[in-house]
C-alpha cells in the first residue's frame, strides 16, 4: 500500500511539473534576423496538449503539432514537404519559471543543425483603451527628407532611401525600426505599393499590421489591415495597387483598433502576443515602429505617431 501511495504521489508530482509548461511564453533566440518566437501551451499535465507557435518555417501562428511530454521535456514538431523537405523538432524544459530548449532542424540533403533558445512568461499588461487616454506628444517618424529617424535591423542588407519626398525600400531591403520607442499611441501612415507587393507596420517592434495587395478579395488574417496571422480585418478596405492608402492604428496595452482608408477594420480587439516581425520581446516595455522591407516594394509619404497619456 505504501508503494502504491508513493507511485501515486510521484505521478501527481510529474503532472504538476508538466503543468509548468502551460501559459504564454516569449522566446529569445539568436536567429540571423534577430527575431523572437512565441509559444502558447494549454493542457500540459491534464490531458491533450494544445497551443500555438510563432517561429516555424512560415512565420505565421501555427497550431502545435504532435505535442507531448517525454522525460520531463515538452516536444513538438513541424514538417514541411518541400522541396527541400524540412523537419523541425523542438525540445523544451521548464526550469524555475522559465523555458530552456533547443530546435533540431533536419533539411533533406544536409546535416541536422541545432539552435538553442530560452523563454520567459508573457507579462500581464493592465492598460486598456477605456476612454481615459488622450493625445499627448506628436512625433513625425518621417520628415520627407531623410531616414535619420530609422535604423536598419539587418546590417549589410539593402536599405531604404528618400526620393521625391517619399520613403522607399530597395529590393529585399532590411526591415527598419524607429530610433525612438513608444508605448500607447495612435499612429498614422500613408503609403502605396505596386501590384503583388507585401509589407507591414510593426507596433512596439512586436505586432505586425499587414500591408498586402489583396484588393478586391475576401478579408483574411494575412490581408491588408490584419494583425498578421492573428486577427483578420472585418472587411477588406484596401485600395488598388498604385493608389495612396491611409492606415490609422491605435494601441493601448493590448487593445488594438485599426482604421484603413476611413473604415474601422479591427475594433478594440486583444493582441494575444507577438507576430513574426518581432525583434523586441519585452511586451511590457515601449518598443519601436518597424517597417517591413524584405517582402516587396512600398512607399511611405507620412509616418507619424501621437502618444496617448492618461487623463
Amino acid at each position: 500500500m505504501k508503494r502504491l501511495i508513493l507511485f501515486s504521489l510521484l505521478g501527481l508530482s510529474a503532472l504538476a511539473a508538466d503543468a509548468d509548461f502551460n501559459g504564454r511564453w516569449n522566446i529569445h533566440v539568436q536567429a540571423p534576423r534577430g527575431r523572437v518566437w512565441w509559444l502558447e501551451v494549454r493542457g500540459a499535465g491534464s490531458g491533450k496538449i494544445e497551443g500555438g507557435f510563432v517561429g516555424a518555417p512560415g512565420g505565421q501562428l501555427d497550431a502545435l503539432q504532435d505535442a507531448r511530454i517525454e522525460n520531463g521535456q515538452l516536444i513538438f514538431t513541424f514538417k514541411r514537404k518541400g522541396p527541400p523537405a524540412l523537419v523541425q523538432t523542438y525540445k523544451v524544459s521548464a526550469l524555475g519559471g522559465k523555458l530552456q530548449g533547443v530546435r533540431e532542424e533536419a533539411v533533406a540533403g544536409k546535416e541536422t543543425t541545432t539552435l538553442p533558445f530560452t523563454g520567459v512568461a508573457a507579462p500581464e499588461i493592465r492598460d486598456h483603451d477605456d476612454g481615459s487616454w488622450h493625445a499627448g506628444r506628436k512625433v513625425a517618424l518621417f520628415d520627407g527628407k531623410t531616414t535619420s529617424n530609422w535604423r536598419q535591423i539587418v546590417a549589410g542588407a539593402p536599405g531604404w532611401y528618400v526620393e521625391d519626398g517619399l520613403l522607399k525600400n530597395r529590393q529585399r531591403a532590411s526591415d527598419i525600426a524607429s530610433q525612438e520607442k513608444f508605448w500607447n499611441f495612435e499612429a498614422r501612415f500613408e503609403y502605396r505599393y505596386g501590384k503583388g507587393s507585401n509589407s507591414g507596420v510593426g507596433l512596439r517592434g512586436r505586432y505586425e499590421i499587414q500591408i498586402y495587395d489583396n484588393f478586391g478579395k475576401a478579408p483574411d488574417m494575412h490581408g491588408s489591415g490584419a494583425l498578421y496571422s492573428r486577427i483578420p480585418p472585418r472587411v477588406n478596405a484596401s485600395k488598388a495597387p498604385g493608389e495612396w492608402q491611409t492606415m490609422v492604428i491605435r494601441l493601448v496595452g493590448r487593445d488594438l483598433t485599426v482604421t484603413l482608408n476611413g473604415t474601422v477594420v479591427i475594433d478594440h480587439q486583444t493582441v494575444a502576443g507577438p507576430t513574426a516581425i518581432t525583434t523586441d520581446p519585452d511586451e511590457d516595455k515601449p518598443g519601436p515602429f518597424v517597417l517591413q522591407g524584405d517582402h516587396g516594394q512600398v512607399e511611405f509619404r507620412t509616418a507619424e505617431v501621437t502618444e496617448l497619456v492618461k487623463r
